[in-house]
């Protein structure tokens, strides 16, 4: 399971990487074809908006797997372990929540973009809503999974506070942080 975990990630920033360079050739072509000949690609700034929301969501995706979402971690750190524990337990679930939200919005605003296209290339604006969809699904498996380690005691779940890194407990205060 680790293993398409880590092939899906490595698919994931590979499709960020081809859109992010997509986006700066349509933009800068468009800049040049504008400015030294008074022309332009009229696709490029709707292709370009689009690649970019789906590279948000995907980046956040990226992020939220990896723990390196900004967090502060002062005050969760100086609480006891079980208190540190049930906090992460409670903001998972408000985490679930606020995704669940995001899907249920995300896709009625997909059925509802499948009726409209878009200005220029005529793509159905669903496609908009969907880059959020997909991504708040795996962010939602995503928590679900690590909750799930929080309540059954696996030494490998992120609980903020504890001075994790990447699925590691680094020390606090010269001693090992608990679990």
């Amino acid at each position: 399971m680790k293993r398409v975990v880590e092939a899906l990630e490595m698919v994931t920033e590979w499709i960020m990487a081809l859109m992010l360079a997509m986006m700066v050739a349509l933009v800068f072509g468009n800049v040049v074809l504008r400015y030294g000949f008074n022309s332009g690609i009229v696709a490029a700034e709707e292709l370009a908006r689009l690649m970019f929301v789906w590279v948000v969501f995907l980046g956040a995706t990226l992020a939220l797997r990896r723990n390196q979402h900004l967090g502060l971690d002062i005050l969760q750190s100086r609480l006891p372990a079980r208190v540190r524990r049930a906090c992460a337990v409670v903001s998972h679930l408000l985490m679930l929540y606020a995704l669940w939200l995001f899907i249920e919005g995300s896709w009625f605003q997909l059925l509802i973009g499948m009726e409209t296209r878009s200005t220029v290339l005529r793509f159905p604006m669903a496609f908009y809503a969907a880059a959020g969809f997909f991504p708040a699904i795996a962010m939602a498996l995503t928590i679900l999974a690590n909750l799930w380690k929080i309540l059954s005691g696996d030494a490998t779940a992120h609980i903020p506070g504890n001075g994790d890194i990447d699925g590691t407990t680094a020390p606090q205060g010269g001693a090992i942080a608990e679990h």
